[in-house]
């Protein structure tokens, strides 16, 4: 259950990480007010999982999910190969935690 909790706290901390972008400086109430509720809901369940998991792996995990994806999806940044190829090397770093973490 806590490598749940970890994978849906790093989409959220995503969805706030991006949303600091939209809130632009805290002065727009509805982007300000969803990337706040997005940190409580990310850390909350990043607290949870970390009842279980060690920090080291969470905090890698719950910083690595769909940050670099997201960003090339919604903000428009390059996706070359290379980057593509880093990406690739994330995922399977999160995996081999997820199999040693077991």
């Amino acid at each position: 259950m806590a490598w749940l909790y970890l994978f849906i706290a790093g989409l959220f901390e995503v969805g706030w990480a991006i949303g600091l972008k939209y809130t632009q400086g805290f002065t727009r109430l509805v982007p300000t007010v969803f990337t706040g509720a997005s940190m409580v809901v990310s850390l909350g369940l990043l607290g949870l999982a970390l009842k279980s998991l060690p920090v080291g792996t969470a905090y890698a995990v719950w910083t690595g999910i769909g940050t670099a994806i997201l960003g090339i999806a919604l903000l428009g940044e390059p996706a070359g190969a290379l980057r593509l190829a880093c990406i690739g090397l994330i995922v399977a770093g999160i995996v081999g935690l997820k199999l040693v973490s077991a």
